[in-house]
């Protein structure tokens, strides 16, 4: 699902700046596998989930996520295979505030030309919330939603379009113990409900146990 070689990417620097590097020289994620990528702050985790992505692109060596060769696209390309691809779960979890939780859902879907907005994409839409234990609640807005409850209209939205790999960008950070196992315990039960690849970035070492994939990217 995900194999890189020789990976390198670094930022651009003005002169007296450090440059930061990041160097991968093999990395190996079964489909259907779940890996953390741990260090931390700064240490270039969420670059190494944006070079996944394909919003980043490797300065050098070979990067194949989901079929496709990330650094062998063009921008277009990348963006078609992103949009097709990937699911994305980030720790704001940001909503459209006058948008109901069912549309939220399907923002995506108003977002990208290249994606159809049918009766199907709708019953997803409804069958994820169902899911997610929001099967009563798809007409509520954001803010007659208690945080969990918009967290998981954040998590079937990063899913409705059957993405084959869902990347996940400290979706823990700020909160409390309780509410991080429940999220995580949303993310692998959806997870393996749909064989998807998971890369979920964290810099807490209490999550590592979770995963048997686990890359110390500060070490890279």
């Amino acid at each position: 699902m995900i194999s890189a070689r020789a990976l390198q990417f670094s930022y651009p620097v003005r002169p007296g700046e450090q440059r930061f590097t990041l160097s991968l020289p093999e990395w190996e994620v079964p489909a259907g596998g779940r890996v953390a990528l741990f260090g931390p702050s700064g240490c270039g985790k969420s670059t190494l989930l944006n070079l996944i992505a394909g919003v980043l692109v490797a300065d050098a060596g070979s990067l194949s996520v989901a079929g496709g060769d990330v650094c062998a696209m063009s921008e277009a390309e990348r963006r078609a295979w992103r949009i097709r691809k990937m699911g994305f779960v980030f720790q704001d979890f940001p909503l459209v505030d006058y948008l109901p939780a069912e549309e939220n859902v399907l923002l995506p879907y108003r977002l990208n030309a290249a994606l159809s907005l049918d009766a199907g994409a709708r019953h997803r839409a409804r069958d994820l919330l169902a899911l997610l234990g929001l099967g009563d609640k798809t007409g509520r807005r954001p803010n007659e939603l208690s945080q969990g409850e918009r967290q998981r209209v954040a998590i079937a939205r990063a899913l409705v379009t059957q993405p084959s790999v869902l990347l996940a960008d400290e979706p823990a950070a700020g909160l409390d113990p309780e509410r991080t196992v429940a999220l995580m315990e949303h993310l692998e039960g959806l997870c393996s409900e749909f064989g998807l690849t998971l890369v979920l970035v964290t810099h807490d070492p209490a999550l590592l146990d979770r995963f048997e994939l686990r890359l110390a990217v500060a070490e890279l």
